[in-house]
């Protein structure tokens, strides 16, 4: 099981970036997949997931009407669409893969900076 996340860079405030994980080994019907967030010196936050069979969707507050999730399982990839970030959106980012709501899987995170 692979979970490479990607898409991360420096973006200024109020602009945009899209998140990619690219998954292996594993079928995306059958697992819950999703977005952390770790900002300097903070735990980490669950942002976004996605489920498996009905593709129903959360977003934490911080993420609502900014993020989208979405999944492509032809490309075994979930997407996480950012808009409007701003500083404090500024984190490393990892996906994860989970089922029955226990994460199993971590990727490697992708660093987001969000400044001017």
């Amino acid at each position: 099981v692979q979970l490479q996340a990607s898409g991360g860079g420096l973006v200024q405030p109020g602009g945009s970036l899209t998140l990619s994980c690219a998954t292996s080994g594993f079928s995306l019907d059958y697992y819950a997949l999703g977005w952390f967030r770790q900002a300097p010196g903070e735990g980490r936050e669950g942002i976004s997931c996605i489920s498996g069979s009905d593709r129903n969707t959360y977003y934490s507050e911080s993420a609502k009407g900014r993020f989208t999730i979405s999944r492509d399982n032809a490309k075994a990839t979930v997407y996480l669409h950012m808009n409007n970030l701003q500083p404090e959106d500024t984190a490393v980012y990892y996906c994860t893969r989970a089922i029955n709501y226990h994460i199993d899987y971590w990727g490697q995170g992708t660093q987001v900076t969000v400044s001017s």
